[in-house]
């Protein structure tokens, strides 16, 4: 029993692993977000932030095999999104959809392909909260964020009107699933040494 609890409990190599995939998908993301600067693109960060990150984060899902591995690493995207001004509400999500998406994989002992599946895409809605802020209070997120200018702006409000929110929001998740799928199909050889069928 103390063993089984003792393997149960993160260890220095969970965090390293951690640490080492946070990293790359936050390179991803930045990367992508630099997008964002064309107004049109932005929405789309809720695309291809989830579906060019699933390889990434696929193989990282290979090295889960504890409870709090995939929360940690969600809050830390939320956490990284927040410091680099994208409001509090990623990292508020990042907390919520962390510790779903871990509950979810650990349900499927972190061996299920579905479940693997379907925690990423929950994972994938932190990114919503980047967007939230936007349906929120538009004027108020740029008062503080002069230097974009007024036609980038107006060309925001335009885009994020209310009823594209919910879109937003499916497209994170949505998105999520096909990238997990595609980062499956890359590494199939690394689910099948994983034992995730």
């Amino acid at each position: 029993m103390t063993q089984k609890k003792n393997n149960e409990k993160l260890g220095g190599k969970d965090l390293i692993n951690i640490g080492i995939y946070a990293a790359i998908y936050l390179v991803i993301m930045t990367a992508i977000s630099m997008l964002g600067f064309i107004p049109i693109m932005m929405p789309m960060l809720s695309v291809l932030c989830p579906l060019i990150g699933g390889i990434t984060m696929m193989l990282f899902f290979t090295k889960v095999k504890k409870f709090g591995m995939i929360t940690i690493i969600t809050i830390i995207i939320g956490a990284f999104l927040w410091v680099t001004g994208m409001g509090f509400w990623p990292f508020i999500f990042g907390i919520i959809c962390g510790i779903v998406a871990d509950l979810v994989a650990k349900s499927g002992d972190y061996s299920s392909k579905k479940k693997t599946v379907l925690s990423y895409g929950i994972m994938c809605i932190t990114i919503f909260g980047c967007f939230l802020p936007l349906y929120l209070d538009i004027n108020g997120y740029f008062s503080t964020r002069t230097s974009f200018g007024s036609d980038y702006v107006e060309a925001m409000t335009r885009i994020f009107r209310p009823w594209t929110a919910p879109i937003i929001l499916a497209c994170s998740f949505v998105f999520g699933v096909l990238g997990a799928l595609l980062g499956m199909h890359f590494l199939k050889k690394h689910f099948e040494k994983a034992g995730i069928v």
